[in-house]
């Protein structure tokens, strides 16, 4: 009676044995300082390539459209992405580095001058989004509503003041029906003009705050008012936004960017944006482009080298990476070619 390893072929035997070898010596080119090596030297045969070759040559721009519409869809609405967000602006409200740097250690002046500079540069944006809120009955009547209360406050005030002088409080009693009936007067035209002419007030009110804007000096004030803060430290922010108001406007702006994201809008955007990406980078080879985006063969040699090995060393580590180069490599070795060939 023969044995098992009797029955097998030779050719079918050699091509076990060369199975083997081919399998071990994958895993130790994944192992150690061969792997090393071996990233290197991939990633600059990679970029080698990628010098011969043009953005449109090797991608599709219906294609790269589909793909960054999927990423949008996928990535805006998974739970990962909506838990990140709570997580990250908890821990950074309470990390403790927030006690160690200052604001101006985060954020540069000029920047933030020119910043300012600009905004209040920006006269179309200012007349535009004002004329826009006069066209609101609901904010003519608030303004109305502003007006009228300030000039009730500033007349009960300087009576308070005055009746602290010997005689005035008599004086204020002669005349508090003259006071009342004129008072009268004020709330009747005041409602009139928020009933009627309150836009055309807000007009004259708006063109006060142009002028405000255009000829104060804002950039000076905003620039002093952060100067004062700028030797604070972070954690002071904290004065102005507890974390509970941190997290829920965390929510509601993720809340705002998922359910704007596949909107027909966006899609069309997408397109436009993918189309003005290929009539501006389309004839770049693929390493061109890969060094304006910041990314040197070296610079991914080293991150490639500090990930890479932990994930290979714990596929290794229970055989699970010998496993998958087998079941790679194994249908060549018994394919019926390569049988063929060996026998």
């Amino acid at each position: 009676m023969s044995t098992a390893a009797e029955s097998v072929p030779p050719h079918r035997e050699l091509a076990e044995r060369l199975l083997d070898a081919q399998v071990q010596f994958v895993v130790a080119e994944l192992t150690g300082d061969r792997l090393l090596h071996v990233i290197e030297r991939d990633v600059h045969d990679v970029f080698s390539v990628a010098e011969n070759l043009r953005v449109a040559e090797v991608l599709d721009r219906e294609q790269v459209t589909q793909t960054v519409l999927t990423a949008i869809d996928l990535g805006g609405g998974s739970e990962l992405l909506e838990d990140v967000v709570q997580a990250f602006a908890a821990a950074v409200y309470d990390h403790t580095a927030n006690d160690d740097y200052r604001l101006g250690d985060v954020v540069e002046r000029d920047p933030l001058a020119a910043l300012f500079e600009k905004l209040l540069s920006m006269s179309t944006l200012h007349e535009r989004a004002l004329d826009r809120l006069t066209e609101s009955p609901l904010v003519a009547t608030v303004a109305a509503s502003f007006v009228n209360k300030i000039v009730v406050d500033v007349v009960a005030q300087n009576r308070q003041v005055a009746e602290k002088v010997p005689g005035m409080s008599s004086l204020f009693s002669l005349g508090q029906g003259a006071v009342s009936r004129a008072k009268g007067v004020s709330d009747q035209l005041l409602g009139d003009v928020a009933g009627k002419g309150a836009q055309f007030a807000l007009r004259r009110t708006n063109k006060a705050l142009l002028e405000l804007v255009r000829d104060a000096p804002l950039h000076e004030a905003a620039m002093e008012i952060w100067d004062l803060h700028a030797d604070e430290p972070v954690s002071g922010l904290r004065e102005y936004l507890d974390q509970a108001d941190l997290l829920e406007l965390a929510a509601i702006v993720y809340e705002i960017a998922v359910t704007g994201r596949n909107t027909e809008y966006v899609a069309v955007v997408v397109d436009e944006c993918v189309e003005v990406f290929f009539a501006k980078y389309g004839e770049h080879t693929v390493a061109a482009l890969l060094a304006e985006a910041g990314f040197a063969p070296d610079d991914v040699v080293a991150e490639l080298q500090r990930h890479a090995p932990g994930v290979v060393a714990a596929a290794q580590a229970d055989g699970r990476l010998a496993e998958l180069v087998r079941a790679r490599l194994e249908p060549f070795f018994f394919s019926d070619e390569v049988l063929t060939l060996l026998s």
